[in-house]
């Protein structure tokens, strides 16, 4: 099926411009309310940063997403663009629902989180709550097994970990907006190859949301992403990775199965990696420390920024890869 490529840049176009309009409302908002990061231990600022990339991400999601419904009911899109979108729109809105409600609900967890810094078990039932809903909306992972149960359970436990993930990667300026962006576009890319317009629409929103924050968070941070941005980046980026067909009897691709983990293999390879030094040191894997792969670069001699963007480059090689076995 066609598709309008001007319908693509302008999920895109749209989501930057509204992200990077928004983040200095937002910033005056946070100081006001006193929702900001003051330096400290483990901290690389030098003074007070308002945590105000959630709520713009957020912003940048919602606006577009609202603009695009009007547009669809005057009929402003052009006529295939129209047809093609309702069809989608309508064989998913439940699980549409189900994902705004999710992402909604992943940014009020991560305020509160920023605001009184929850404990580990009711931040967890929270997520767990999220993940829960959306999974029984139908957002599910196959794997080909024909059992509602354990695919609801896998992709629970994929939400669960992708949200934490993120939130481990959010130690740099950039880092976790940067790799959530770089995700989103290869996403969208693998998508949109397929003819999976409706995907591939999303996915370029989230990497232009995204990528509209980093100009106020890269190099220098004139904001964060706090913890409700980097939960609601890591929840997007495992939904993203459940909405693709990677697999059809059309194109019955025998390596299908690694895409979404080739596409995260950074923060993935991270996560896996701290939980295991964690353990290792028979610490909590919850309590965060200096030993993500940011912190090791650094170490060996790297800039903040420089360790940065060799991560995204790395990313970038891995979505490339994914591209490569889907091709």
């Amino acid at each position: 099926m066609s598709f309008p490529f001007n319908v693509y840049v302008a999920a895109f176009a749209t989501a930057f411009v509204t992200t990077f309009a928004s983040l200095p409302l937002w910033a005056r908002c946070c100081i006001r309310i006193g929702l900001i990061d003051e330096p400290g231990h483990r901290k690389i600022h030098d003074h007070t940063i308002p945590l105000a990339g959630g709520l713009a991400v957020l912003t940048g999601i919602a606006l577009p997403c609202l603009a695009g419904a009007l547009a669809l009911r005057l009929g402003w899109l052009p006529s295939n663009a129209e047809a093609a979108m309702h069809h989608g729109i309508m064989r998913r809105a439940p699980q549409l629902w189900a994902i705004l409600f999710g992402a909604f609900g992943m940014t009020t967890l991560g305020i509160l989180d920023d605001r009184h810094e929850l404990r580990p078990l009711p931040k967890f039932v929270g997520q767990l709550f999220v993940a829960s809903v959306v999974a029984l909306a139908g957002v599910r992972i196959t794997l080909f097994v024909p059992s509602p149960a354990f695919s609801f359970a896998v992709t629970v436990l994929w939400t669960l970990a992708l949200i934490n993930a993120l939130n481990f990667m959010d130690n740099m300026n950039g880092l976790c907006a940067g790799l959530g962006g770089l995700a989103a576009f290869f996403f969208a890319l693998l998508a949109a190859s397929d003819g999976q317009y409706l995907v591939a629409a999303l996915g370029l929103l989230i990497a232009g949301t995204l990528t509209g924050f980093l100009p106020h968070n890269f190099p220098r941070a004139r904001a964060f992403l706090g913890d409700a941005g980097s939960h609601l980046v890591g929840y997007l980026l495992a939904v993203l990775a459940i909405l693709p067909h990677f697999y059809t009897q059309q194109k019955p691709r025998p390596l299908a199965v690694l895409t979404p983990l080739l596409v995260l293999a950074v923060p993935l390879a991270d996560l896996v990696n701290v939980v295991l030094i964690r353990t290792w040191h028979r610490k909590p894997f919850y309590v965060g420390d200096n030993n993500h792969l940011s912190h090791r670069l650094v170490r060996r001699g790297l800039s903040n920024t420089s360790a940065v963007l060799v991560i995204w480059l790395v990313a970038a090689l891995c979505g490339a890869l994914a591209c490569w076995i889907n091709r």
